[in-house]
């Protein structure tokens, strides 16, 4: 059996992390809803999604002004 050395040996994976606190943000939204599901605007809005388009929109738009 292998056994974790003790101490300094912690990693954290940030991918793993913003997952977690994303999932945990779809339970909260979720448990707060008065319908039975979230519908896929709500998922978007809690997850972000709008915001996260239009940064990559911005983004390539200043990308290709520098062209």
């Amino acid at each position: 059996m292998y056994v974790a050395p003790v101490g300094g040996t912690a990693v954290q994976d940030h991918v793993a992390l913003a997952e977690i606190e994303l999932c945990g943000d779809l339970i909260i939204a979720a448990s707060a809803a008065h319908e039975d599901r979230l519908s896929l605007e709500s998922i978007d809005e809690v997850l972000k999604v709008a915001d996260a388009r239009t940064h990559e929109r911005e983004r390539q738009q200043a990308r290709a002004m520098n062209l």
